[in-house]
């Protein structure tokens, strides 16, 4: 073919890739479920004031600066993020493969040269012209697939986010639990020395011997599981942060962090605030996508190739082929692509209906544990007046010592409840906060995603 040829067949490959059309459906995101409000809501009291919607960084609403600092080392130190960031880099490059395919490639070396497709080396191109949209399907189902997977990046560090809030807020459940087993184990050791020393006196049985050793070391297990639980929970911290736990410890402090009030919102607003919504949307964009492709493989292709030989100079060829009979093979793969989005689309639903139980069910428990801990303040409360009263009344000569014992460890078996209800709100309370999407919300142009790859043309 001449040079002159050559320009023509380009210029009708440019004209014919540029007219082509897209075959396949175009994307537009079902309906999911949905209701008006959440069933276990509470509603809000007419003089009270709206809760602050969830931050980005959440965590930040239980106002600790351990802990701040903590969650803010996740995204960066965390092993198993990282492969998760990896995996969404390569579902990026994936698209750019796919991308490539729908320009001419360019290659150097042998190529077939004149009418007795002699051997001559030089330059060659070759290109498959995407006339039905085909490489522009593929890339439109591999970024969809690239979006699912910095979602799934999303869900997963909004996942380990909440694991190390909850493992540090039993850590420090733990330091006051092992303060209150302490003064415990301390009231049972003086009362286990008392009783030896009346049983020596002849004024005690060798039952109450027995029976204030039990307690002494029934108290001293309980204070050893806390300790224990407690190294635990700071070694699963350190590993989430990238750390042996060799090299990484907490100082005791206080368990003083109140539980706050998390706005539910609507639930329509779910379909925008949760990652794992978001990537089985994308996941159902890709599988829209991938009809478009088996049905492209049905219609007829063109490739064009051409080339400049050292000796024979320019050449080219166009090649125009189409399935005749395949078996059934590729009406096959057009239902299964078919199939393949009917089952994204059902996932997807799912994904929604369980997002909107997740959130029910903490907001219930919420609810639930609150009331509890009306009740439990009150008793503790009076617990711990009880003893202050029963201590002032042995100094006095009016109480005699087990009394005190009693007292006392009411006292503290109060504060231990008290301690594993607050934990337990706070827990609820992270659950919500997961269950509502974390700080995280989908870019408005991916919410109402229509994935469209641009052509080479543009």
């Amino acid at each position: 073919m001449s040079a002159r040829g050559l320009r023509v067949l380009m210029a009708v490959a440019t004209v014919t890739l540029v007219a082509g059309c897209t075959v396949g459906p175009d994307y537009v995101r079902p309906a999911a479920p949905t209701s008006a409000a959440f069933k276990e809501a509470k509603p809000q009291a007419a003089q009270s004031a709206p809760a602050a919607p969830i931050a980005g960084k959440w965590w930040e609403i239980y106002g600790d600066p351990v802990l701040n600092d903590l969650v803010s080392r996740v995204a960066v130190d965390n092993q198993s993020l990282a492969a998760s960031a990896a995996r969404m880099r390569e579902a990026q490059l994936l698209v750019q493969e796919a991308h490539g395919a729908a320009y001419p490639q360019v290659s150097v070396g042998t190529i077939k040269s004149g009418r007795r497709n002699e051997n001559d080396f030089g330059l060659g191109v070759s290109w498959e012209l995407d006339l039905w949209g085909r490489i522009r399907r593929d890339v439109e189902a591999h970024r969809a697939s690239a979006e699912a997977s910095a979602d799934d990046l999303a869900a997963a560090t909004l996942s380990m986010q909440a694991q190390l809030v909850q493992a540090y807020f039993a850590l420090r459940q733990s330091d006051a639990a092992i303060d209150l087993l302490q003064r415990s184990t301390d009231v049972a050791t003086q009362w286990h020395r008392m009783v030896g020393n009346q049983y020596t006196q002849g004024q005690a049985s060798s039952a109450d011997v027995s029976d204030a050793l039990v307690k002494l070391s029934g108290t001293q297990l309980q204070l050893a599981d806390t300790r224990s639980a407690r190294a635990q929970y700071e070694h699963a911290i350190a590993v989430m942060l990238g750390k042996p736990p060799a090299e990484f410890s907490l100082a005791a402090a206080p368990f003083d962090t109140q539980v706050p009030v998390i706005p539910p919102g609507v639930p329509a607003i779910l379909l925008e605030r949760r990652p794992d919504v978001a990537a089985s949307e994308r996941r159902m964009a890709a599988a829209n996508a991938r009809i478009g492709v088996a049905k492209a493989e049905e219609l007829p292709s063109i490739s064009l190739a051409a080339g400049i030989g050292v000796r024979r100079g320019p050449t080219g060829t166009a090649d125009v082929k189409g399935p005749l009979f395949t078996g059934g093979r590729l009406d096959a793969q057009v239902k299964s692509a078919g199939e393949g989005y009917t089952e994204a689309v059902a996932n997807y639903r799912q994904t929604v209906l369980d997002a909107y139980r997740e959130v029910e069910d903490n907001l219930v428990a919420t609810n639930e544990l609150a009331n509890v801990a009306e009740l439990h303040a009150k008793a503790a409360a009076a617990a711990t007046e009880s003893d202050r009263v029963t201590q002032n009344q042995y100094k006095e000569g009016v109480a005699d010592y087990p009394a005190v014992v009693q007292a006392t460890n009411g006292a503290l078996e109060a504060g231990r409840g008290e301690l594993q209800l607050r934990l337990r709100r706070l827990d609820t309370s992270v659950n919500l906060i997961v269950a509502l999407g974390g700080g995280w919300q989908a870019e408005p142009a991916q919410a109402d995603a229509q994935a469209q790859a641009p052509s080479p043309a543009q």
